[in-house]
């Protein structure tokens, strides 16, 4: 920390603002490939719980960096940077009592650990998208594994980048086996109890 800033105590705390809203706060921390499903079964989640009267809030890859983190390339430090900053919003969002969905390839271990440690109380769990590199540049959504591998895009998760999978998520989905509104009922279906004060 720097020497001169002083945190700011705070009149309204944690508990009363997830009180308000009637459940905890959460961050559920999508990781997988590019094309695995990540986007698509988040904001089915989303709208899932939206149905159920959840305060919910959809952090997407793209979308922050169009905003949050448009000055960022993604070289590895700059990957690093990206993950850091979306989980201090993480952070943010799950101490004002949301449930934030971050969908983010995270690829790096060491960045979704750094994640983990700054959420507390048990409020990050942890869903590995699973599908196999293959199926992810058979769909190929937005064009990106083609570029990869035609040179246009270096450094691309899964071709010339590691993914380093989780080993022990809170939860696994496999996006290349089961249907989308199955993938985002079984993560309904685990934060559900854990939303309960």
């Amino acid at each position: 920390m720097q020497p001169n800033l002083h945190p700011q105590a705070m009149l309204i705390n944690r508990t009363q603002r997830e009180g308000l809203n009637g459940h905890r706060g959460l961050c559920i921390w999508f990781t997988g490939l590019s094309g695995s499903g990540k986007s698509a079964v988040a904001n089915r989640v989303a709208q899932l719980l939206h149905e159920k009267k959840v305060h919910i809030y959809v952090l997407d890859g793209d979308n922050t960096r169009m905003g949050l983190n448009k000055d960022l390339g993604f070289t590895e430090p700059d990957r690093k940077e990206n993950i850091r900053r979306v989980g201090e919003v993480c952070r943010l969002m799950a101490d004002a009592g949301l449930v934030v969905l971050a969908s983010f390839i995270s690829p790096f271990k060491a960045d979704r650990e750094a994640v983990r440690e700054l959420l507390t109380n048990d409020s990050l769990a942890e869903v590995f998208v699973r599908c196999p590199v293959e199926h992810c540049e058979a769909r190929d959504p937005k064009g990106l594994y083609k570029k990869a591998r035609a040179g246009e895009i270096r450094d691309f998760t899964g071709i010339d980048s590691p993914y380093e999978q989780p080993e022990s998520p809170e939860l696994i989905i496999d996006t290349e086996k089961t249907d989308m509104e199955t993938c985002a009922l079984e993560v309904v279906n685990y934060i559900i109890p854990r939303l309960k004060l």
